[in-house]
């Protein structure tokens, strides 16, 4: 792996939450970067068509008995949809079986405690159920008739019942209202909340555990069957953190309050024994889950496992038989596997050669989607948590298109704070000749450029450019000070940083500094419409589902979002002229770089009046700009032909606006 270093010079002065859906996130392989790109020039070049053929693999799940590991394969994007089948994996035999085929989507595996018996959910009906299918064959029952649908659901630990949450249909009088187009909503006070429910296996007798003023973010049963521990809150508000951890008795829904943590939180785990629970929690008020943390039931404060020893954010986890936690983290750009005792004891594990995604884990058996840059996910198996075995090839076709292997850099910004970014080289290069720039600036804040394929990357050096993807500051993997150190900050430092990259790789001889440009979604997308407005050095930028006016993002964003952008920008109620601050909108009139603008109508995230506003603004003092609205989109575009489309505007936009010269030219 080669690594360069950059001595102190002088700088100048979001989750990548969706980007995932319609860019696939960036990766490096150690590998040894020569004078020229590594890429096999007898494969097939990469196009925006070829990167939507490619399996997904999800939801791992190891059986009880540790006999099979079941698992969720999609198709390659087709039209608007993919349909998804499950998958099981026959360890002793090594058989892979295709367990559901059906023409709709099935997902959300769930093992029968006795490992007899899988249950999932489906949309083969109008609505999705819960079916059940015998592990020696016969065909899928649907469980529940809900009208609504099914959202989730898990196995009670006797086998006997499953928990799941559905919301209540229309009343006869809301159905009516819907009819006659009488049905204003008052905001927030209208909405109907899914229930927690419990329904028997062998009577589909249901019970209700909660009412809809309660909105249930997750459940987990109790090793004795008799509760049910809940992430959940009786008055959601937009911008605050409102969610506790209570107990819930099965029998009759009786609650108890056990804790309220201190931020955001998730993946709530009931420990061996059934004494205490496990969480991924804030280490301070925010911004996003960090740290695991450990809640005896019996009362006390929580525990954190993690922040001392590791000190990375804890992306999942497992409790494995002999009490201790296998966890996997960020560092920096890979995945690691720890396995953490109850006393804080912390154990690193080697790293496999493909980056870990999902994982399910019993015993010494692990299983786990697997990729790299330059490696397609497939599942793989460890026994002893060191070697790992391949055990599917859905993406075989891959190892056939050329791909360009990345490299680690490493360089001090403006304040002397490292920064790593991932590099790809271009086709073609050669050491003498400078190449046209393109930095690539993930979302989030709390993003990260991590060891997994980066579609707009490999597209855009396969045509020339050199990528800079650098993991600024506010990016998770490198400890929690630097994830929280763009806080009240955006478009300042981080953007410092960007700066610096471009000013590395100009000072390497690598990077033109007449020929730069910048691109990215979602905070990405921010920071490439902000930082056209701060500097000309840029001669093209490509801006998606951008924030371009903070203070009226602000107020039309999603409530799922806003607590988070409260954490780091506070409110725009107290601190409106910082909102202004660090808005493109404020600078637009100083924008001369060409900049296309990508955003879907339906973006509930970043609104899509981001994106009118800012071209607007560019239109009016006459830079050369296009804005592009995919109808029924999203935060994240997941039409087939809508993401094509994108790709297609980006790589010509930065190759009309950023000459590529050829090899000798």
């Amino acid at each position: 792996m080669r690594s360069i270093t950059r001595k102190k010079t002088p700088g100048i002065h979001r989750l990548f939450l969706s980007i995932a859906a319609s860019v696939l996130i960036l990766a490096l392989t150690a590998q040894p970067a020569s004078a020229f790109s590594t890429v096999d020039t007898q494969k097939k070049p990469l196009s925006p068509e070829q990167i939507l053929n490619r399996y997904r693999l999800s939801s791992p799940l190891l059986s009880p008995d540790v006999s099979c590991v079941a698992f969720v394969l999609s198709d390659p994007l087709k039209g608007t949809s993919s349909k998804s089948n499950i998958y099981i994996y026959k360890i002793k035999d090594k058989a892979l079986i295709q367990f559901t085929n059906s023409t709709k989507s099935d997902r959300h595996p769930r093992w029968s405690p006795d490992s007899r018996t899988l249950a999932f959910l489906s949309s083969r009906s109008d609505k999705t159920q819960i079916y059940l299918i015998p592990i020696d064959g016969g065909e899928a029952l649907a469980l529940t008739e809900s009208k609504t649908g099914i959202r989730s659901f898990e196995w009670s630990p006797d086998g006997k019942r499953i928990a799941f949450l559905s919301t209540q249909p229309k009343t006869e009088e809301e159905e009516k209202k819907q009819k006659d187009k009488d049905d204003a909503l008052v905001v927030d006070r209208d909405k109907k909340h899914a229930l927690l429910r419990i329904i028997d296996v062998d009577s589909r007798e249901i019970r209700d555990l909660t009412g809809e003023k309660w909105r249930i973010s997750s459940f987990t049963w109790t090793p004795d069957g008799k509760q049910l521990i809940i992430s959940a809150t009786n008055h959601p508000q937009p911008e605050l953190l409102t969610e506790k951890i209570y107990s819930i008795e099965a029998g009759g829904g009786k609650m108890h309050e056990i804790a309220a943590p201190n931020g955001p939180f998730n993946n709530i785990k009931v420990a061996p024994g059934g004494k205490a629970i496990s969480y991924i929690g804030s280490r301070t008020d925010g911004p996003s889950a960090h740290d695991l943390f450990l809640l005896p039931l019996s009362g006390g404060k929580a525990r954190n496992l993690t922040a001392a020893a590791i000190n990375r954010p804890i992306a999942s986890y497992s409790w494995k038989k002999d009490g201790a936690v296998l966890v996997s983290c960020l560092t920096g750009v890979a995945r690691t596997f720890y396995s953490v005792s109850t006393d804080g004891k912390v154990k690193k594990h080697k790293n496999f050669k493909v980056q870990p995604g999902s994982f399910t884990t019993a015993d010494n058996t692990i299983a786990f989607v697997g990729e790299t840059s330059t490696t397609a996910p497939e599942l793989w198996i460890s026994t002893d948590y060191c070697a790992a075995e391949k055990i599917t090839s859905f993406n075989k076709e891959w190892d056939k298109i050329e791909l360009i292997r990345p490299e680690i850099l490493k360089y001090k910004s403006f304040d002397g704070k490292e920064i790593e970014a991932v590099f790809l080289r271009p086709k073609g290069f050669r050491q003498e000749t400078k190449v046209p720039l393109v930095v690539l600036v993930h979302g989030g804040p709390t993003g990260v450029w991590s060891d997994r394929f980066n579609s707009w990357g490999q597209l855009l050096a396969a045509r020339g450019f050199a990528v800079l993807c650098p993991n600024i500051r506010g990016s998770i993997g490198y400890g929690h000070k630097f994830m929280v150190a763009n806080r009240r900050d955006w478009g300042g430092g981080d953007y410092k940083d960007v700066l610096a990259g471009v000013d590395f790789m100009v000072e390497q001889g690598i990077a033109d500094p007449d020929r730069l440009g910048i691109g990215g979604w979602s905070y990405g997308g921010y920071m490439a419409a902000w930082a056209v407005t701060q500097t000309e050095r840029f001669k093209a930028s490509v801006s998606g589902a951008p924030m371009t006016d903070l203070a009226v993002e602000y107020g039309a964003e999603t409530n799922s979002i806003n607590a988070y952008d409260t954490w780091f920008m506070g409110t725009p109620y107290e601190n409106l002229d910082l909102f202004i601050e660090r808005s493109p909108m404020t600078y637009v009139k100083n924008v001369k770089t060409p900049t296309l603008i990508l955003c879907g109508e339906n973006d509930a995230i970043d609104p899509v009046a981001q994106c009118y506003q800012f071209h607007r603004g560019l239109k009016r003092y006459n830079v050369t700009t296009d804005l592009v609205i995919y109808p029924r989109e999203g935060h994240g575009l997941r039409e087939e032909k809508h993401r094509i489309d994108m790709m297609n505007r980006m790589i010509d936009w930065f190759s009309k606006h950023i000459k590529v010269k050829t090899p000798g030219e």
